[in-house]
């Protein structure tokens, strides 16, 4: 087993399969993938039932919905996740894939204030890494790093606004982290999400980058929370600090939208207060012995997820196969790796573990985007390879 594979146990969350969770397999012998419901006798095929991620999403109640169905037992959850990374893969055994399909992959961005000021940070430093520990003792003493407690859109929040303004220290980033706007951004492709025990995606070309440990909400077509599950944003750090204008390139890379393990559907165990009180955890081990650890609360959000699900898809904004939301974090990386004031930034074979008791554990290893797997199978694929199965 190589040390992905390791890394990836315990993936389920603290209270097991109380919850209802579901997944994604791809199953060799009909060569595409299945929805899935983990539980306590394993790993059981239900799309039968729900062809698509998608269509359990879009039930009445999806967390009943999935306990009512049967399926075929795929295996244990433990031999499916060691068969998931790419270099311990027996081709011809089933292997665990990003708990979704068909749904828009959205992210909300700079809803900590913690992530706010980096960003500004950012922004001025153009990035440039040793201008950045300049312009962060600047920042931080203009307006401080404590404002979670000041409600987007208010008119505490609009006075900042003014007195910022007035200093030449205003930025785009600070509209949509005080302002009533909340950041809504396209972070992939339906279908092109990675799951746990895969390799995540860095652009070679970037210098200074990160991974962003998120909660990720799941939005039904009619924008209602139904669920959440685990997500790590990888972000270019340089590319967005030179211009927002290159988000999509920051943002949107072969591999770069890790989401798992499982879906955890809303029901009398888990719910959008589970969501709120969550504590994100993250650790990043390199194979030069470094080893990063940090978290970030939910709790101190400034935005309320609820309110930016709201924003993301409503009268003016529809999604008709529905929609993940990453919620943002606070969690910004600045500690040293290699040499005082450089920062962090990935190294090829590091592993990145985004925990929360109650999601579980989404682990992945950073590579090169052109040395990941190539984006092969979209919705094309699925809606043939589903028709083919007479699941359609």
């Amino acid at each position: 087993m190589t040390k992905l594979a390791d890394a990836l146990l315990p993936a389920l969350p603290d209270d097991g399969t109380t919850g209802a969770l579901a997944g994604r397999v791809w199953r060799p012998d009909v060569d595409g993938p299945s929805v899935v419901a983990i539980r306590a006798e394993g790993v059981f095929d239900v799309s039968m039932k729900f062809p698509t991620m998608r269509d359990l999403c879009e039930a009445e109640d999806p967390a009943a919905a999935l306990r009512g169905v049967t399926g075929e037992r795929l295996g244990a959850l433990d031999d499916i996740l060691a068969n998931t990374p790419v270099d311990a893969r027996q081709s011809s055994l089933p292997w665990l894939l990003a708990p979704i399909d068909l749904q828009a992959i959205k992210a909300a961005g700079v809803t900590f204030a913690i992530s706010m000021l980096e960003r500004v940070i950012e922004e001025r430093a153009r990035g440039d890494l040793a201008a950045a520990a300049k312009f962060r003792t600047e920042v931080q003493a203009l307006i401080g790093d404590d404002l979670a407690a000041l409600k987007p859109g208010s008119e505490q929040a609009m006075a900042l606004k003014q007195m910022l303004i007035a200093q030449g220290a205003w930025s785009q980033y600070l509209e949509v982290g005080i302002g009533p706007d909340a950041e809504i951004f396209t972070k992939a492709q339906p279908m092109a999400a990675i799951g746990t025990g895969m390799d995540a995606g860095v652009h070679p070309g970037s210098t200074w980058n990160n991974p962003e440990p998120e909660v990720v909400l799941v939005v039904n077509a009619s924008g209602t929370v139904v669920g959440a599950t685990l997500g790590n944003d990888v972000n270019l750090r340089d590319v967005e600090g030179r211009s927002a204008l290159l988000l999509g390139k920051a943002k949107d890379n072969n591999a770069s939208a890790a989401l798992g393990p499982f879906l955890r559907f809303f029901d009398a165990s888990f719910g959008m207060d589970d969501v709120r009180n969550a504590v994100v955890s993250l650790t990043v081990e390199g194979e030069d012995n470094f080893r990063l650890e940090g978290a970030s609360s939910m709790a101190k959000i400034s935005r309320d997820p609820a309110d930016l699900a709201g924003q993301m898809l409503n009268a003016h904004h529809r999604y008709p196969d529905g929609a993940v939301l990453y919620l943002g974090t606070m969690f910004a990386p600045i500690d040293d790796r290699d040499a005082p004031g450089k920062g962090f930034t990935h190294k090829t074979g590091d592993i990145v573990t985004v925990s929360t008791p109650r999601l579980g554990r989404l682990v992945n290893r950073i590579r090169a985007t052109d040395q990941c797997a190539p984006w092969s199978f979209g919705a094309g694929a699925l809606m043939r390879n589903l028709a083919g199965r007479g699941l359609l």
